[in-house]
């Protein structure tokens, strides 16, 4: 798939619609003809009351950040790869955005991780470890996943000797305290349980290594800053570790269009570089009175770049025919930009996966405890958290397959394989619920005409015609 396909847009009556259901996009520039920059939401309403402590990311060189800093007086929080931290009062924000060097601005939004037994069975990953006389027998050997999240729990027995570097860009020892970054690592790459009751449990790519990074704090928050300096951490040592997925479990609201927010900028360099970036698509799905919500995907999985993932709820059972969207799984289309999301929907309701000990999910959700203990134990979660990382152990196995698949490609194979859900449709979940065994025959023989479903059927290929998709990835604090 060519890169200028992530780049189809929808016009005509939706660009109309999006003023009216998300309100203005940004400010509209100065009455005088003057240049000022546009501004996220955030950014926005700290000018409208005030504020005098303001985080905001900027863009440009060391020199160039150097240069605003002295112009403006301004306290540099942090430098970036790409740009920089400022600290600054309203009166020195707007000052910035009549700043002839800044075309778009945005705050350093806190980010949250997206917490909301028959998961390897029903995408058909058993088949896929087993191998047939069509399919290889895969595991993800040779492949690295960065996961950038709340830390991992390396004592854990499902992962210990996974992981090849820890990098805590929070300024602590890597370690997760929150148990989220834990979870989803074990979704992707751990390893099978060391007793009777637990030795079922296994990730969807057991054969892959993992990067520890972490940007989530002890409770599962952080900062936009640490997660875009993580993900071009990543794209610098990408080839010393042999890096092909970056997993983002965690996500914020939107705040301004996509190619404005430096999230998704980060996510685009990440791509580009070769590397496939998988994102959850937020716990936005459903408000606490248990209204439907459309529109909620958070950022970055607004950037047509990632694959962005909703969450299925299986029902405890390996058929994939009782699936149905998770009720907590954020819908699109996307905000500001109104592009179709999320790109398919995975397992993600009381996944099974190693329980980091002594952190905070696992004391505080204690009953949902399932197995072992200590260095052995297991729990159940749910979210777009957990989906994401079975779409992202998905992929690794794809990639030993075909090593030099490319990222829209990976992406196009996982669509075009997936099972359509007339139901939730393409707002709810995209291309469909992913079937890993139909996506491995593809890439064994993607002029087939047909692919074979979990459970022996077979099917034609459904080649779900929409449009590139973003929007906020805005997910619900907890487990659910």
């Amino acid at each position: 798939m060519a890169q200028s396909s992530y780049r189809t847009r929808s016009r005509s009556l939706l660009g109309l619609f999006a003023a009216f259901v998300f309100g203005v996009v940004a400010p509209a520039a100065a009455a005088g003809g003057g240049h000022r920059a546009r501004v996220s939401a955030d950014l926005a309403d700290h000018l409208n009351v005030g504020s005098q402590s303001i985080r905001v990311i900027v863009h440009g060189e060391r020199s160039e950040i150097d240069a605003l800093a002295a112009r403006y007086n301004l306290r540099v929080a942090r430098y970036l790869k790409s740009g920089a931290v400022f600290i600054v009062n309203a009166g020195q924000l707007e000052a910035l955005r009549q700043d002839e060097t800044q075309e778009h601005l945005s705050g350093d939004i806190r980010l949250k991780s997206s917490v909301d037994a028959m998961m390897a069975e029903s995408i058909g990953a058993d088949q896929v470890w087993a191998g047939s006389d069509d399919l290889p027998a895969l595991s993800g050997e040779g492949i690295s996943v960065a996961v950038i999240d709340s830390g991992i729990d390396t004592r854990h027995a499902a992962l210990k000797r996974r992981v090849l570097v820890t990098r805590d860009f929070t300024g602590g020892d890597g370690m997760d305290r929150f148990g989220h970054g834990t979870h989803v690592a074990a979704i992707i790459a751990g390893r099978a349980g060391r007793t009777v009751e637990t030795r079922d449990q296994r990730g969807i790519a057991p054969g892959a290594y993992l990067l520890n990074l972490r940007v989530l704090g002890d409770d599962g928050s952080g900062s936009a800053s640490d997660v875009i300096e993580a993900i071009d951490w990543t794209i610098e040592h990408r080839h010393e570790y042999n890096v092909r997925i970056i997993n983002l479990s965690l996500g914020a609201p939107v705040m301004q269009p996509y190619r404005d927010d430096p999230l998704c900028e980060a996510v685009e360099r990440a791509v580009r570089a070769g590397l496939v970036v998988v994102v959850a698509a937020g716990n936005y799905g459903r408000t606490a009175e248990g209204q439907d919500v459309r529109g909620g995907i958070a950022t970055p999985g607004n950037s047509p770049f990632a694959i962005t993932v909703g969450a299925l709820d299986t029902h405890g059972t390996a058929k994939r025919s009782d699936d149905t969207l998770a009720p907590y799984s954020a819908k699109g289309p996307t905000r500001y930009d109104l592009n179709l999301k999320p790109d398919v929907v995975a397992p993600g309701t009381r996944v099974v996966s190693a329980e980091a000990a002594d952190s905070y999910l696992a004391t505080t959700y204690a009953t949902r405890h399932v197995a072992g203990t200590g260095a052995n134990a297991y729990i159940a979660l749910s979210g777009t958290s957990m989906a994401a990382g079975v779409v992202s152990g998905s992929v690794a196995l794809l990639l030993e397959h075909r090593e030099h698949l490319k990222p829209a490609d990976a992406k196009a194979i996982l669509e075009v394989t997936s099972s359509f859900l007339p139901a939730p449709g393409i707002v709810g979940a995209g291309a469909g619920s992913m079937n890993l065994v139909a996506a491995v025959a593809f890439a064994t023989n993607p002029s087939g005409s047909t692919r074979t479903v979990i459970g022996g059927e077979r099917e034609k290929f459904a080649h779900a015609g929409r449009l590139d998709r973003d929007l906020p990835l805005a997910h619900r604090h907890g487990p659910r």
